[in-house]
């Protein structure tokens, strides 16, 4: 059975020991795939990059015989080549059966990567790959994981950031990792080495006002304020936020909100609940039950059609679209549903699993909206 590493663990062994034959680089999530290519890249070529030992494929323009041919090529001058081979799941039936020589029995001296959001695990291809290679996960990050991987990107960019200041750009952006990135960038040339980056400069950097988050959108839905959520909406679209992002990041404060009541219904700790959403203790529970399941459930639905909207199923504007959302979300505010369950009904999880892996959706096909 082949190994499986996440993309920091690959890049830990490629510094003990030399690269492999043959590796998977798979899951949804781009940025984490693009590391993973880089640092097999920088392991195989070094860090000039020789480009005599490498070439890359695409899966729905290449040839299986194009690939072999590549794969069983001599380095030139250079212990290795690297062979990369991108959108693997549009390799056609025939040009995997092809290429299943190369899996089963890798060539030593060249290191042949395969990368795919997804693959077909029916095929008889992809088992073989899966069996024989290195398995490098890629998949969207979970809201545990997003805190220290903030971290290790600031640190790796000369960068540190207050708690608040990681808390605001995690809200901001949501599981964009490439939307953090380019943030934590814009930081890094701007924010002098000697001082820590607070909330005030990711603010300004990203020319959002301060009070304009999507946590403070979220409290003005559960307030019903609709002059506040349609000014938020405003100022973000004016700073230049891209319609899907700032979809994005509502639905990824939408289910962090779940996580935090299904935290309350399953063990009371209102501590716990109120260190995640940073705020006053005493003052979690009275916003949570803005909150009850008739409005989870309501909210999905919507995010749902529009995300389709928003996709070019609708001839809207994107901001019609957007504040046509928000004003129904605030409709189904708590205060104006008299029937709403107490915090000891957690809204049921495979439903807002649902909507997560759409939000994920989101994320993966516009990582560089704006």
């Amino acid at each position: 059975m082949a190994s499986s590493v996440n993309h920091v663990q690959l890049e830990a062994a490629l510094k003990q020991q030399a690269p492999g034959s043959l590796y998977l680089v798979v899951g949804e999530e781009d940025l984490l795939r693009d590391y993973a290519i880089a640092a097999l890249k920088r392991a195989v070529l070094g860090s000039d990059g020789d480009e005599f030992n490498y070439e890359l494929f695409y899966g729905d323009e290449a040839s299986g015989s194009d690939i072999q041919n590549s794969v069983a090529a001599v380095p030139v001058f250079a212990p290795r080549r690297l062979v990369v081979v991108k959108s693997a799941e549009k390799l056609t039936a025939r040009d995997g059966d092809l290429l299943l020589d190369c899996v089963q029995n890798p060539v030593e001296s060249t290191t042949l990567v395969f990368v795919s959001s997804k693959l077909d695990g029916r095929l008889k291809f992809s088992q073989a790959l899966m069996r024989a290679a290195v398995v490098v996960d890629c998949s969207p990050l979970r809201d545990a994981q997003l805190t220290p991987w903030i971290a290790r990107e600031a640190e790796r960019m000369g960068l540190r950031l207050e708690d608040r200041a990681a808390h605001v750009l995690q809200e901001a952006c949501g599981a964009s990792l490439y939307g953090l990135r380019r943030e934590l960038e814009k930081l890094a040339s701007y924010v002098p080495s000697d001082r820590s980056v607070t909330v005030a400069d990711v603010h300004l950097l990203r020319g959002v006002d301060p009070g304009a988050s999507v946590f403070d959108l979220t409290v003005a839905i559960a307030e019903g304020d609709r002059g506040r959520v349609l000014s938020i909406l405003a100022r973000n679209l004016e700073a230049g936020e891209a319609p899907l992002r700032i979809l994005g990041s509502l639905v990824w404060q939408y289910r962090r909100l779940w996580k935090v009541q299904e935290l309350l219904a399953n063990s009371g700790r209102e501590g716990e609940a109120a260190r995640s959403l940073r705020m006053d203790p005493r003052k979690v529970r009275p916003f949570l039950e803005r909150f009850p399941e008739a409005h989870l459930q309501h909210a999905l639905r919507l995010f749902l059609e529009t995300d389709a909207k928003l996709k070019g199923g609708s001839g809207s504007r994107p901001r019609m679209v957007l504040e046509g959302l928000l004003l129904q979300l605030c409709e189904q505010n708590v205060s104006r549903n008299r029937n709403a369950p107490t915090l000891s009904q957690a809204p049921p999880k495979r439903a807002f699993t649902r909507v997560v892996s759409n939000v994920r959706t989101i994320k993966s096909r516009n990582p560089t909206a704006r």
